[in-house]
């Protein structure tokens, strides 16, 4: 464990603990006899180490919330069974359909030395599901998961802490790297994290990567990408020679983005 594993809490009892492996961040709210935990790393290995984290917060029963269908995200779901796990409906259906396919895309590019231990990860998905708002009690503490659209992929979800002031914003907002477009919604991503910006007026939000953020990181992000989803929609009309330098991102970066913003303006997506 690096020193950048240890937790940090950022609200009441409420901890996030940013991980050296694809600098991701977990999430744990610990209530009276009960905690979340949100997302589970992206091996059981990893997993194992999480929950040894875990254990020196809290020895209480857990819920799981993955935000949303990425390997980095759910690999580790397997070794906190049998507990709830939580997700949009999309993010299993997802997970259910292609997490096979997945895991043997991350054996393949992942070291030789830890390809192992991505194959022996066992696929598993959420058990309950939602399509636009849950709230569960955890603990006696209340925390609401919202879908507010498609974005970053099409079953990001986010996770509001409203007693300890604090949203974990999973992979709709990213710090320390330009977003990741992939399978992304660049179109929609922009409005999407508006309502979320209306609908959960904290100071805190917890990026799915990178270190924790302010509200103001997230409005200029907003801004951000408000900005490129209009870049590629002039693209799409006028062609990118002239275009494709006043995007804020690497050359790699924006032609995923490029792509799945032609993708949705071509209704083939």
């Amino acid at each position: 464990m690096t020193a950048h594993e240890e937790w940090t809490e950022v609200g009441d009892r409420v901890y996030v603990r940013r991980h050296a492996s694809y600098d991701l961040n977990v999430g744990l709210v610990v209530g009276d006899g009960h905690c979340m935990v949100l997302d589970t790393r992206m091996s059981h290995r990893e997993a194992a180490d999480l929950i040894a984290a875990i254990r020196r917060i809290t020895t209480s029963p857990w819920t799981v919330v993955n935000t949303h269908a990425h390997f980095d995200h759910y690999f580790g779901n397997a070794l906190f069974q049998p507990a709830e796990i939580w997700g949009h409906v999309r993010c299993a259906e997802e997970i259910e359909r292609d997490g096979r396919e997945q895991r043997a895309k991350v054996a393949g590019f992942v070291p030789e030395e830890r390809r192992a231990e991505v194959e022996e990860v066992e696929i598993v998905a959420p058990d309950h599901t939602f399509s636009t708002t849950a709230t569960l009690d955890i603990g006696g503490r209340t925390v609401h998961l919202r879908h507010f659209g498609l974005g970053h992929s099409s079953n990001d979800i986010v996770a509001h802490v409203p007693d300890a002031g604090v949203v974990f914003a999973g992979d709709l907002v990213e710090e320390g790297a330009p977003p990741a477009f992939g399978d992304s919604y660049p179109l929609d991503w922009p409005g999407t994290t508006a309502r979320m910006l209306e609908e959960t007026r904290e100071l805190v939000y917890v990026p799915g990567h990178g270190a924790v953020v302010d509200r103001d990181f997230v409005v200029a992000q907003h801004a951000e990408l408000t900005a490129v989803a209009e870049l590629a929609r002039q693209a799409h009309v006028e062609g990118l020679r002239d275009l494709v330098r006043r995007f804020p991102y690497d050359e790699q970066v924006t032609q995923e983005l490029i792509q799945r913003a032609f993708l949705q303006l071509d209704q083939t997506l």
